[in-house]
């Protein structure tokens, strides 16, 4: 298996860094008074998960299986076994290549998989407030989509990120340009060409092969399939209050799922937009560590999918033979959720916080007979205790109150218990 010489290599290069003796390289890259040219960092965040279903409500919400993809397998708990869970950790690295780009590798790791979730260059020297990002990364759409786990204030990533972009929010392969306006008052643009290929607002599947002799083709179309763009803008406030907002949206040239069934393939190549809203808004209150401190934030995104449809024949039938194209008509699904939450810091290191979400205000979706769903919802309690600035203990209560595909709704309740230990070189979390 990869895992195990992937393992071998990089925690004795983290022992390397930390035990080697004074003079050596390795401990001249640990060293803030000696640093290296490259300027390595390294970081590793590791998290631990209790888990526990109270009570079992309904899976998924109504309208949203087809094209939400979690992209590693989890099912409908967030991968979690009841009781004790590895988490999902992070390995990072960050280097400083000279004055003109900076590096980022972040691996993602549980007890069953090994993934690099992020790899990409940073421009540190172009001119006029310019910045070019290339490589794997997490899009900058929204507010909490480009943020990791450990950033977050709840457990659980909401509602509208996990089913309208997937479980790890929208990650792709491309390209990034920003500008930063030469203003007072904090202005930022930027446009992103990406390659298209996971997430639930650029599904891709390319050309299909043969089935039983004969060709199944979905049109082929090279990246990038995928164009976002977003804007935000931070007020200024004074010293104690700080606020950001932002619009963002996308267009994918290209959306193609394939659906098996028992007889038939069901396919749809299309397209697909998405447009949002996100605003946040955070208070100082100047007392030691967090008390007083508000923070309060939300996002609405809307997705609309315009797709052909086509189910052929995987056997022979009254129909046709195999690969007989036996039905074949166009719709639009459309689909939106919005989510808000509050986060106080209560005590010196205490915080409590509540989110409220809905998914699917605006739920049609079908096979071309305009059916709509209902609208599903969360609410979510949570308490974090931070005995240092890298830890956290988090418990969180979840009541999901989906409605399913046949119109019925019920409410099921979850406990996590989060841990969450930050080790290393870490930057200052961003606005």
């Amino acid at each position: 298996m990869p895992r195990v010489p992937f393992f071998r290599p990089v925690f004795a290069g983290l022992a390397t860094l930390a035990l080697a003796a004074p003079g050596t390289a390795a401990a001249q890259w640990t060293s803030p008074e000696d640093e290296s040219p490259w300027g390595l960092d390294v970081s590793l965040v590791l998290e631990g998960i209790y888990f526990n279903e109270l009570s079992h409500g309904n899976d998924a919400p109504a309208g949203f299986d087809d094209g939400h993809d979690h992209g590693d397998g989890d099912d409908d708990d967030h991968g979690f076994d009841d009781g004790f869970n590895v988490g999902h950790s992070e390995l990072g690295f960050q280097a400083r290549l000279g004055d003109l780009l900076d590096a980022t590798v972040i691996i993602e790791f549980d007890d069953q998989d090994i993934e690099v979730d992020e790899a990409y260059l940073t421009t540190r020297a172009l001119p006029g407030g310019f910045q070019i990002k290339a490589g794997k990364f997490l899009s900058d759409i929204g507010y909490i989509n480009s943020r990791h786990r450990h950033e977050w204030d709840f457990a659980t990533r909401p509602l509208v990120s996990e089913y309208l972009f997937g479980d790890h929010g929208l990650l792709e392969k491309g390209v990034q340009a920003t500008w930063l306006a030469p203003i007072a008052t904090y202005t930022q643009v930027g446009v992103e060409l990406l390659q298209g290929e996971t997430s639930g607002i650029a599904n891709y599947e390319g050309s299909q092969s043969a089935l039983n002799g004969q060709e199944r083709i979905l049109r082929d179309r090279s990246g990038p399939r995928l164009v976002t763009a977003f804007a935000r803008i931070g007020p200024d406030l004074g010293p104690d209050h700080a606020a950001q907002f932002g619009v963002s949206g996308g267009y994918a040239r290209s959306y193609q799922v394939t659906d098996e069934h028992s007889t038939r393939f069901e396919d749809w190549d299309g397209s697909a937009w998405f447009a949002g809203l996100d605003t946040v808004y955070k208070y100082s209150a100047g007392r030691a560590y967090g008390h007083g401190d508000w923070r309060v934030q939300g996002e609405y995104f809307y997705r609309e999918i315009d797709v052909d449809r086509r189910d052929v024949n995987v056997e022979a039938d009254d129909n046709g033979p195999v690969g007989f194209v036996r039905h074949e008509q166009s719709f639009k699904n459309q689909q939106d959720g919005i989510y808000v939450q509050g986060v106080y810091g209560f005590a010196p290191r205490w915080e409590a916080g509540l989110r409220a979400e809905a998914l699917g205000l605006s739920n049609d979706v079908g096979r071309g007979d305009g059916e709509t769903f209902g609208t599903s919802y969360r609410h979510i309690a949570q308490v974090t205790f931070r005995p240092l600035e890298p830890v956290f203990l988090r418990a969180q209560l979840a009541q999901n109150d989906f409605i399913d595909d046949h119109g019925h709704r019920d409410r099921g309740l979850e406990f996590m218990l989060q841990l969450n230990v930050a080790l290393g070189a870490h930057g200052a979390h961003r606005f």
